[in-house]
């Protein structure tokens, strides 16, 4: 029920979708959606706090990684790029809630949280000199999320396609080695 809930929610948006619509996409009445759960908002708050639940989970991952903070960060981006592979549906629809329910306020309020938790990583890496300095430590985690959510964009899951370790290693060459070649490279 939930993972249909989530492909309406993504397909009209959650304010686009009536509870007559996901009866009749689930092939059940109103009334038996309504025995499992009391209604569209719940369905939305188990949708989202199942992102939410993967993307702290990382998070605790992270911080039982020894070590240097950029070893920590470059763990949690790795497992931040697991989980959007696993819950893709799940987390394109927290991508895109905006706050105009209850809900929605309380899944932006936690998504504020991971971003904090996410900055002060960056910012204890650039503390032991292995960020460079001259950067926010907000953006630089900003700019390295945005990388990981433009995912829900792009990659569609295919046999015989990159998987989540592949795109991982893809994406923190870019953001932790960069894109231009080192002159010993290029000779």
């Amino acid at each position: 029920m939930l993972r249909v809930a989530v492909k309406v929610f993504n397909e009209r948006g959650y304010d686009g979708t009536s509870m007559d619509e996901l009866a009749k996409r689930l092939g059940i009445s109103k009334s038996a959606i309504y025995y499992h759960v009391a209604g569209k908002d719940e369905l939305l708050q188990l949708a989202v706090d199942r992102a939410l639940d993967g993307l702290f989970a990382a998070s605790d991952e992270a911080a039982a990684v020894e070590g240097r903070a950029i070893d920590r960060l470059e763990h949690l981006v790795r497992a931040s790029v697991a989980v959007l592979v696993a819950e893709q549906p799940f987390v394109t629809l927290l991508l895109r809630v905006r706050g105009n329910t209850a809900v929605e306020k309380q899944a932006l309020a936690r998504r504020r949280e991971f971003d904090r938790l996410v900055s002060g990583l960056v910012a204890e890496a650039e503390a032991d000199g292995d960020i460079r300095p001259d950067i926010d430590p907000v953006i630089t985690a900003r700019l390295l999320f945005g990388l990981v959510n433009s995912l829900i964009e792009w990659y569609r899951p295919r046999r015989g396609g990159a998987g989540a370790d592949e795109i991982a290693d893809a994406l923190c060459k870019v953001a932790f080695d960069g894109l231009r070649t080192r002159p010993a490279e290029s000779e």
